[in-house]
Order: C-alpha cells, then structure tokens, then sequence
C-alpha cells in the first residue's frame, strides 16, 4: 500500500482524503482519538482532541515511515470498553483479514455517541472495474494490478449493513475522485474537470468513499413490580343507640 501511494492515483487519492479528514474530524469533541493504520496520512491533524495516538500493524510498523504509539492487532485492541471518543480507519478494514472483528473492536472501545470515521476504496467504480479486469488478465498470465493487492474491497452498501448491524448510525457519506483509472499524472491532470461533474451527475461511483458513523446506545427503561397503595382501615362508627333515651335518664337524675 505504501508504494501504491507514492504513485500518481495514489498521491491524487491520498490528497482527496486529507482534506476530507480535515473536514470531518475537525469539529469531533473529546478526549481520546485513534488513528488505526496508514501512516502516510495524519487522518487526526485537524482534530483538537489532547490524546491522539496512532496505532499500526507490525507489517506497517517495519516499514519505519513513522513511529507509532502503539503496535497491535487491529482484531484485539489493548483499550478498555467505551474509552474513545474518536476511531478512523483509513482503509483499515479492507486491508485487514477479518474486518467484521475489527469493526466490532471499534464498536467496543467506542463510548455511546463516539464517532468512527471510515476511508475505503469503491469497487462500484471505474478504478474498482479496471482492477477487476486486471485480476482476469492476471489468471491469463499477463497484466498488471492497477490498485494494491492487500485484502477485500468493501461495497459502500455493505459496509452500511456492518454498521447497521453494530448500532451504528450513518451520520454522512461522501465520494470522490472521479478520474478515470490512469496511470500517468499528465492523464489524470487532463481529466480534472471530471471530478465536479463526477460529483453531481455519477456521484456513487467515485474512486473512494468516506462514512461517518456514530455509535448509539439504546435507553434501557427498567419497570419494577407494580405495587398497590395499602388498603385503610376504616373505623368502624360506634353505634349510639337509644340515645335519647339515655339522655332524658340523665335528666331526670339530675332534677
């Protein structure tokens, strides 16, 4: 993935994303933020959290590109349940082997109303097409790969459905780079007017997409036994029979 990025449609992704992250970790409050993968981009530069950390594979760490504040398994992060504010995964999930239990780790370390930012790339695109395409000519024994050939890309509806099923709420998607899969920096400069008029008239099929989610916790209402106010005990009224009677008695001892 590395030396994809120091390519021409790698360099003009990775400027798309960059800007995207800036514009949608800039306004995320809270004390903890997690930046898992991808050293080539400060995905948290804009975020004004006070603890950010980056954490990284062992195979992305021996690359040295920078130095991590944590190397770990993205299946079994070393943080406690609800103790981040802020996870993004800048193609975190399609170059990991099991992404279901990595995006259920996420879900785990997240407080209630912590917000996951995800970057993946688009199968359902030109750039998803060629590399499809590549892979036949591949088997064919000729050909070459025009994206990295590292894990699974992602559908954007699939990915929905993930975080549906995790209690996610999308909060708000957005695709770009609309450019056709060149390779060539010249080519690709020559079709940047696609990139507007991609956004407006084919705007599901970018080269990339970004999701922001937030992680909802249901209330849970307890509802104890019903109890029911004591009954009173009524006094009973006291008889007051021949009462007159009693009374002219009275009387007549007196005189």
């Amino acid at each position: 993935m590395h030396q994809w990025f120091e390519t021409p449609p790698g360099r003009y992704v990775l400027a798309w994303e960059r800007a995207e992250f800036d514009r949608a970790v800039g306004d995320i409050f809270g004390y903890h933020a997690l930046q898992m993968g991808l050293p080539e981009l400060d995905a948290l530069q804009a975020n004004r959290m006070p603890h950010k950390y980056l954490a990284l594979s062992e195979a992305e760490a021996a690359e040295g590109l920078v130095k991590p504040d944590l190397i770990t398994n993205f299946s079994a992060l070393p943080f406690e349940e609800n103790s981040l504010d802020l996870v993004v995964l800048p193609h975190s999930l399609e170059l990991n082997l099991d992404p279901h239990t990595t995006l259920r780790e996420v879900e785990r370390v997240l407080v209630p109303e912590g917000k996951v930012v995800i970057c993946c790339l688009n199968p359902a695109s030109l750039w998803g097409l060629r590399q499809r395409r590549a892979h036949l000519y591949r088997r064919l024994g000729f050909g070459e790969l025009y994206l990295p050939d590292a894990g699974e890309f992602i559908g954007y509806w699939r990915l929905r459905d993930w975080l549906r099923l995790l209690s996610f709420e999308v909060e708000s998607s957005s695709f770009g780079c609309y450019r056709p899969a060149f390779a060539s920096e010249k080519w690709l400069e020559r079709f940047s007017w696609m990139d507007p008029v991609g956004g407006r008239s084919w705007p599901i099929f970018g080269a990339v997409y970004f999701v922001v989610a937030v992680k909802r916790v249901r209330g849970v209402k307890l509802i104890g036994a019903t109890w029911k106010a004591p009954k009173r005990i009524a006094a009973a009224p006291m008889p007051i029979a021949n009462r007159s009677r009693r009374e002219s008695r009275e009387l007549s001892t007196t005189e």
